[in-house]
């Protein structure tokens, strides 16, 4: 069967595609990192004939999963540590986006002269179809899904991944020529990419993954490999109000989005969401939604459906299948997502919300009184302003994890004066918060943090806090 997947992939790909997988056929592949684009890009190298080593600093056991998922193939692990020496004997190494260019397995690897790729490069190298890819410090996954809807309200085939949690090498076989490849890409995705999509969207550059990147001008210098490999025929779609990203060097035609002024692209004029392109008839701006049709929280999201908007009407979607997609469109887990209404406090995850600008975007989407849940681990960005946000908009706040002491020392910086209770478990959090809700208020779970001290992502931290909001309600807990 996997052999038969193979070649169904390989059958739709250009001369030079095929060139490249064949190429792979008895060569010696170091993969770093068993994420889930390791764990795809393993089993694609394995059906491609590559001899295939995976290197990871995790334990066997935490990698069950994906060491589960690649039974069978001939794969060689090296787990539960990483030696700068470990793939010295690999004629090609990708790496996952997960682990960090400074590894010594890598640093080495590039000292002997070893060429180092990812599969976020080999898809875009051997992709038979149009590339869409977005980007930004938030709302990528909510645009991403977004665009896909419009494509399929329009009737365009569409295939939708990347860091969005499908990687798409072994999805291949189900990509023609004429299927849109909608992207989610991170920095650590665009970090060493010498090419860009065909249409391409920047949705917001602020302060994020400093504990990765060494300064902000790398972390933007990444973001902007989206667009800065484009060539003329190309779109880049930018967010008009983020003065970053419209100064991002690219070549291509460009569209935007904006909040606060008519542009080229789409906008918000009072509560009607906008849209014109300059090369589409008729030539006057089309009314798409209004916002009280928008089924998403906050203003930042308006932003991303009109991002979404905009990529979709440059690839040719129809304003009334954008304006359909927009109306039936539901929340993404962990995304101000309503999971209970207990005692008459609602309960809202926004787990995703890994950085202080996120959080506070997730604050200003309400208007009742908020007890808010935040804390994990830091990721080296500024808390000034955030702190000055709870401080306003929260009633009472709930800290938890290991950046607890920076948040404290923010607050009273911010000259906070609202209840706050400490919890060493993320399992304390939720009965802290219930504690302190009254009638009519929200719990919002918007860490400003990631989850990396107590879980393994931040969907695991959605989940425990969905679960025990569950738990209030099943034991009628107010």
């Amino acid at each position: 069967m996997s052999h038969l997947r193979s070649s169904k992939s390989v059958s739709r790909l250009s001369a030079r595609s095929r060139v490249r997988i064949a190429g792979f056929r008895g060569r010696r592949v170091g993969i770093v990192g068993l994420g889930r684009e390791g764990t795809d890009l393993t089993r694609s190298l394995c059906q491609w004939g590559a001899r295939v080593t995976v290197s990871d600093s995790a334990l066997p056991n935490a990698l069950a999963d994906a060491i589960a998922a690649l039974d069978g193939l001939p794969v060689d692990y090296q787990l539960g540590s990483q030696g700068g020496r470990d793939l010295l004997s690999c004629d090609e190494i990708f790496v996952s986006p997960g682990v960090p260019r400074s590894a010594p397995v890598i640093t080495e690897a590039c000292t002997a002269g070893i060429p180092i790729s990812s599969g976020t490069r080999l898809f875009f190298d051997l992709c038979p179809a149009p590339i869409v890819g977005i980007t930004g410090s938030s709302g990528k996954t909510t645009t991403t899904s977004l665009v896909g809807a419009m494509l399929a309200a329009s009737g365009r085939p569409a295939i939708v991944g990347g860091n969005i949690g499908t990687p798409l090498l072994n999805r291949l076989g189900e990509i023609r020529p004429d299927t849109w490849c909608v992207l989610e890409l991170s920095s650590f995705q665009l970090a060493d990419m010498e090419q860009s999509p065909r249409v391409a969207a920047v949705l917001n550059i602020m302060p994020d993954h400093l504990d990765r990147h060494p300064d902000m001008e790398d972390y933007v210098q990444a973001k902007g490999n989206i667009v800065r490999h484009q060539r003329s025929e190309d779109t880049a779609v930018l967010n008009g109000d983020d003065a970053i990203v419209s100064s991002l060097p690219h070549d291509s035609r460009t569209l935007s989005f904006s909040l606060c002024q008519p542009v080229a692209g789409g906008w918000l004029d009072g509560d009607r969401l906008m849209l014109a392109l300059p090369d589409r008839r008729p030539s006057h701006p089309i009314h798409l939604v209004s916002r009280a049709d928008v089924p998403l929280r906050g203003l930042h999201n308006v932003g991303n459906v009109l991002a979404a908007a905009t990529i979709a009407a440059a690839v040719g979607c129809e304003a009334d299948a954008i304006a359909e997609a927009i109306r039936g469109f539901q929340s993404v887990p962990h995304r101000l997502e309503t999971v209970g209404l207990v005692a008459g406090v609602t309960y809202v995850n926004d787990s995703i919300a890994t950085t202080p600008q996120r959080s506070i975007a997730g604050l200003r989407a309400f208007e009742t009184p908020v007890v808010l849940i935040v804390g994990g681990r830091d990721k080296h960005l500024p808390m000034g302003e955030w702190a000055r946000e709870i401080a306003e908009r929260a009633r009472a706040v709930v800290v938890v994890g290991e950046a607890a002491p920076l948040i404290h020392r923010a607050l009273e910086a911010a000259g906070a004066r609202l209840p706050t209770v400490t919890v060493q478990r993320f399992s304390e959090a939720v009965p802290a918060a219930a504690q302190l809700a009254e009638d009519g208020d929200t719990v919002l779970l918007s860490p400003g943090c990631t989850s990396f001290d107590e879980f393994r992502d931040y969907a695991a931290r959605g989940e425990a806090f969905r679960s025990g909001v569950a738990a209030r309600d099943r034991e009628g807990l107010p």
